[in-house]
């Protein structure tokens, strides 16, 4: 008996008698709807004809998928099933149907066979792919859950928007996404336990309000920015212009002026700036959660000797902590997902001309509205209109009738800034998350240039302003330096 014929009487003309019940036929059914539902919406998506909402993306990249092969999975139930129940009932049959190849129904039939078992492997393959490629997109990390809406939105608008999520919180290799899926599992637990978490709390996971910062098992920046920025790069200086506005009637504007420092290594090598000095080794310990406590670092020097600088409370003992190799993201922490305060927003709205510095009072009263208590954001959009629109009607009718277009304008402005930066649902609000860039906001560069980091013989860690920045205008109006540059008109 050749190996076709084997093949054909021991397992081809079984698979066909056993093969007639309503388990395989359901999962045959429910294998061809998910397959030609799939295609159909594949085809749409080509065409650009299909909705961006992402819970489309969760249906057909992710359930139909998932769907298909569980009628997939039925086909062979279904025959081992019936198989061991006519097995039991001693009802199996003592010779199975014969298959006739010169029969041309039988013959159709088996072609069909054949072609829905190619196609089927092409669906299988490419719903994997698909799937995989969108659970790595940034539509699904980001809206597909509405606990990362705060994440999302501020990912939207960093200069880091058109950089996917998976590029920094993943990485390439099977390790990391086998444990990055095997976080987000845990993930999606929390939050679709949540709603009878109250029940037993000690028992029942969920997730913390607000998302925790920073995320303690992001990638060395080595992995991560380096792709993209060389830290040796020498940028030189740069120009910085901060406006601010006064809590006056006619909303004083004054400027600061710095040149940042930013450095690098330069072409002889050499490390300048603030770039160039945070390249070497440096280690510290921070005792709280955000890092914005650092009691204790350590840098080792281009000769290999090792300068230790702790807080004078400590009296040079080593603190209990976190320890920490230094990178780019142990300042530049929230690169991708920045929230401002409340006081930068409304400046650099007004710097801007979002919000018409020809407003009265308008600083003072804005800042006022998106420092209020809201209960959602929804609410805040109802309510900061409705506000400075009656702040106007009381204080000075005349604004609403010469510059009403200007009003609205500053509410509408007011609105999206409380809604790219405060989250009630999440319990975000202007500073929870710090940003350790700079030290106006924020300790920042503080948290060590404080002056009070000694190391044994006295010494510290420098806090001469002239080492990052020169001042050149202190809350100025029109200083003189930016007209001088041409910059700005006396």
């Amino acid at each position: 008996m050749s190996s076709f014929e084997r093949f054909r009487e021991h397992w081809l003309r079984p698979a066909l008698y056993f093969g007639n019940n309503p388990i395989s036929l359901a999962g045959g059914a429910i294998t061809t709807a998910s397959a030609a539902t799939m295609l159909s919406y594949w085809a749409l998506e080509i065409f650009g004809r299909v909705s961006a909402n992402p819970y489309l993306g969760i249906i057909f990249f992710l359930i139909l998928p998932a769907l298909f092969v569980l009628g997939l999975v039925l086909i062979p139930i279904g025959i081992f099933v019936r198989r061991r129940k006519l097995a039991l009932a001693g009802a199996l049959p003592p010779e199975y149907p014969r298959i006739d190849l010169n029969d041309p129904i039988f013959r159709h039939g088996l072609d069909i066979v054949l072609v829905a078992t190619v196609v089927n492997l092409l669906v299988v393959g490419t719903a994997s792919y698909r799937g995989a490629a969108y659970m790595d997109s940034p539509e699904f990390c980001g809206q597909s859950c509405h606990v990362m809406k705060p994440e999302f939105t501020a990912y939207k608008i960093s200069p880091h928007s058109h950089v996917e999520c998976v590029a920094c919180h993943i990485g390439s290799g099977a390790e990391a996404y086998f444990s990055a899926k095997v976080n987000g599992t845990k993930q999606l637990i929390e939050v679709t336990l949540r709603p009878v978490a109250p029940l037993a709390p000690k028992l029942i996971p969920t997730y913390p309000t607000p998302i925790p910062s920073p995320v303690t098992s992001l990638r060395p920046a080595r992995y991560t920015c380096e792709g993209c920025h060389t830290p040796t790069r020498f940028d030189g200086d740069k120009l910085l212009v901060k406006s601010a506005f006064a809590d006056d009637e006619q909303n004083t504007e004054t400027q600061t002026v710095l040149i940042l420092h930013l450095g690098g290594e330069d072409s002889l090598s050499h490390r300048t700036g603030i770039h160039g000095v945070h390249l070497g080794h440096i280690e510290y310990v921070t005792t709280d959660p955000t890092r914005t406590t650092i009691p204790w670092v350590q840098r080792t020097n281009p000769d290999g000797s090792l300068t230790t600088f702790v807080a004078s409370a400590l009296n040079g003992a080593k603190p209990q902590g976190e320890l920490r190799t230094m990178d780019c993201i142990d300042c530049h922490n929230r690169a991708a997902h920045t929230f401002v305060t409340a006081t930068e927003a409304i400046n650099s709205a007004m710097a801007d001309g979002a919000i018409s510095p020809s407003l009265p009072w308008v600083h003072k009263e804005g800042l006022q509205l998106l420092k209020a208590t809201y209960t959602s954001q929804s609410q805040a959009g109802a309510e900061i209109p409705r506000q400075l629109q009656s702040f106007y009607q009381q204080s000075d009718p005349g604004v609403l009738q010469t510059k009403a277009a200007l009003v609205q304008a500053a509410a509408t402005e007011l609105v999206r800034l409380y809604d790219e930066n405060v989250f009630p649902s999440m319990k975000v609000t202007w500073g929870t998350h710090p940003n350790h860039i700079g030290h106006q906001e924020y300790p920042g560069c503080f948290r060590c240039h404080d002056g009070d980091h000694v190391t044994k013989d006295g010494s510290s860690i420098t806090q001469d302003c002239a080492a990052c920045h020169n001042l050149l205008a202190v809350e100025e109006a029109k200083p003189k330096v930016l007209a001088d540059l041409g910059i700005q008109q006396q």
